[in-house]
Parts: structure tokens; C-alpha cells; sequence
């Protein structure tokens, strides 16, 4: 909707084909039905992709701040979460309702529900045939994002395309996505479903701080699903449980107290969490029964706790994919395919993936804008 609403508003007509029978899901379902469009702190930084300087260009072009002066010429109220999250105060409804009235001031057609069958290349562009006719075009847009959330219609039907014309694959994988344990560490946390922790999670260069959050299938909440993105099969996450404390300079301070480890943990981390931490690593006695170098063992395990899941729960939990269309063979600047031209490829279904926060969303402003300025 971004692109179509560029370009028609440029003066080119515009045909905006969506194969799932409700307009912008996705943005619907986001930030728990306030959608968090974007963030004020978005840079390169918070992307990942095997080209991790391509969104350079399009996030310059087009910032937070030009997609806040629409939110605000529209009336649409929001506010500031953590870390710069900008959500709606009222419903996500309201983006959706914004794009679409953008479409319209550009003249924009629609076909929806409307199945796209092939797309071939031809003299004077590209044939679309669809379920509804064959349709033809000097250009094509791909935003068909990629395969989380497969229940609102998520398909692979980008990368084939993609691959149809040439272009390579980065591998897709579920990102922002729970992990999940294996039977043996489910049977020694899976009963502290529901605690949630304050902590710092690092994987393959990913450090995030954030709430932790026990389920009955392994790890989640924010942080688990910033560092998802990083995890891949077979590797550990280090966690802080004690990011804003010292826990040697504690321990050793109560070495002589009576008072029993887990219950001292429990002042600084929720008392079963605390209790089933201590009793895995073998350690409920109380203070003055540890030596001074046992103690210094322990501080170094509560901020270097190493776990490792079994892998993720999928993309029907992700909420978005890593991975796409290999940025290596499109213009960073409009995001054309070097060796098709007319054939653009914006958003997700590209491999440029966001951290959690606001920041996937600007992407798939900034790249449908680069797009629509030059469609």
C-alpha cells in the first residue's frame, strides 16, 4: 500500500493485486491491536540481512519522522512505549485505514481476493494472470512478505517468483519467534510457566535486555525474541540473570550469613525461579556453607547462564521471517532486481529483517517508498 499510494499519487497507474480476502492483516494483529508503526530510534544498526548495509539508503530516504507527519496528518493518535515504540492509542484499524485513504488520493485499483497465477515476461513489460483475467504492467511490485504467521495467508510465492527470474534465496527462517526446549530442560523449568525475568541475552553478537518469560515449551518474551534472530540449531544463549548487579560483590558480601542461596537470589528474582535455579545447580545451603571460590563460581553462572533450546516454535509464532530475496541482486536506491528490469521487490520478502520493536514496520514504509518513487 505504501508503494501503490507513491506511485499513484506520482501519476502512474496502479493496480494493487492482494491474494487474502482482508485488507493489511498483519498490521491488524501487530502490537496487540495498536500496531507499533515504527520506532524513533531506528537505524541500519537494528537489521539484519547478508548485506547488512542495503536498507541504508531507503531508511535515509525515509525516516520515522516522515511516516509520524502522516500518522499526525491524519489525526491518528499514538504514544511512546520502551525503547521508542510508537503505537496507536486507539487501534492498529486506524494504519490500515490511513494506507488505504492514501491509495485512493493516488487513484489506486484493487483486486481482492485475487489469486496470481503466473507472471511472465513480455515486449512491452509483464503478463499477470490471475484468477480474475491477465493483467499488464511495464512493472512489477513483489510485497508478499514472507512465511510467518501462515494462518492471515503468509506464502512462499515471493521467492519463487524471485527465483523464477534469477535472483537468489537467503535461506527463510522463523525470527522473532519463542524457543523451545528439549524434554530434559522442559522437566526442570517447564513448571515455571508464566515467570517472567529481567535479563540480558546474548547469541552470535546479539545482546539484548529485556523481559525474560518462562513456557510450558521453553523461552520467550522480548528479549528471547530479539535473540532469536540470531539463534541457529545447535548453539547456546547466554543469559544475565543479574544485569543490573554485581553478583560476586553479593555473594561474597553474605559469605558469612546463614541465610540459604535460593532465598537470597529471591530478593533480586522471582522466589521460584530462584528455588529451581538453585536446585539444578545443586547449590540450596545456605551461605556459610559455600567456599569463597564456589561462590565466585556461582556469581560467574548467574551472568553467564548458558542454555541451549531445541529450537523455536515456528513460523506460526514468528512474527517476522529472516532471510528472502538476496539484497545482492537489487538497487539499494529502488529496490529494482539488477537483471530484470520493472521487477521490484519491497518488505519482508526481502533479506533485510528487523529487530523487535517498530523497526520491521519502517522497513516495509522506507522500501515501498523507494519503490513507489520510481515505479
Amino acid at each position: 500500500m505504501m508503494c501503490a499510494a507513491r506511485a499513484g499519487q506520482r501519476g502512474r497507474r496502479v493496480l494493487l493485486i492482494d491474494h487474502y480476502h482482508k485488507l493489511g492483516e498483519k498490521i491488524r494483529i501487530s502490537g496487540g491491536g495498536r500496531c507499533n508503526f515504527t520506532n524513533l530510534h531506528c537505524t541500519p544498526g537494528n537489521f539484519l540481512s547478508q548485506n547488512p548495509h542495503f536498507c541504508r539508503s531507503a531508511l535515509a530516504r525515509y525516516t520515522p519522522a516522515d511516516f509520524i507527519e502522516l500518522v499526525t496528518r491524519y489525526r491518528i493518535k499514538y504514544h511512546e512505549k520502551t525503547l521508542g515504540q510508537l503505537f496507536c492509542d486507539d487501534s492498529s484499524q486506524q494504519i490500515i485505514n490511513m494506507l488505504k485513504a492514501e491509495c485512493d488520493r493516488g487513484g489506486v485499483q484493487w483486486r481482492m481476493p485475487c489469486e496470481v497465477r503466473e507472471v511472465a515476461r513480455v515486449a512491452d513489460g509483464f503478463a499477470v494472470t490471475t484468477d480474475q483475467g491477465i493483467c499488464r504492467a511495464p512493472s512489477v511490485v513483489v510485497a508478499t512478505g514472507g512465511l510467518s504467521v501462515p494462518k492471515i495467508g503468509a506464502s512462499p510465492f515471493g521467492y519463487r517468483l524471485a527465483e523464477q527470474f534469477g535472483l537468489k534465496i537467503v535461506a527463510p527462517r522463523p525470527a522473532l519467534v519463542p524457543l523451545s526446549f528439549d524434554p530434559a530442560t522442559l522437566s526442570r523449568f517447564g513448571d515455571l510457566s508464566g515467570i517472567s525475568v529481567t535479563a540480558e541475552i546474548s547469541c552470535n553478537g546479539g545482546r539484548f535486555r529485556d523481559s525474560l518469560l518462562f513456557t510450558h515449551r521453553g523461552l520467550s518474551g522480548p528479549a528471547v525474541l530479539q535473540v532469536s534472530s540470531y539463534w541457529r540449531s545447535g548453539d547456546f544463549i547466554e543469559i544475565n540473570l543479574l544485569p543490573a548487579r554485581d553478583a560476586e560483590a553479593w555473594l561474597l558480601s553474605e559469605q558469612t550469613s546463614r541465610i540459604q542461596l535460593d532465598n537470597l537470589l529471591s530478593q533480586a528474582l522471582p522466589k521460584r525461579f530462584a528455588q529451581q535455579w538453585c536446585a539444578v545447580h545443586d547449590c540450596v545451603k545456605p551461605l556459610n556453607q559455600f567456599s569463597h571460590s564456589t561462590l565466585k563460581t556461582m556469581a560467574y553462572s548467574l551472568h553467564h547462564w548458558r542454555i541451549q533450546p531445541s529450537g523455536t516454535l515456528g513460523y506460526n509464532k514468528a512474527e517476522v521471517t529472516l532471510g528472502g530475496v538476496d539484497t545482492n541482486g537489487l538497487s539499494s536506491k529502488t529496490m529494482e532486481a539488477k537483471t530484470v528490469p520493472g521487477l521490484f521487490f519491497v518488505g519482508e520478502v526481502v533479506d533485510v529483517t528487523g529487530h523487535l520493536g517498530g523497526f520491521n514496520f519502517q522497513w516495509a514504509w522506507a522500501s515501498g517508498h523507494a519503490a513507489g518513487d520510481v515505479v
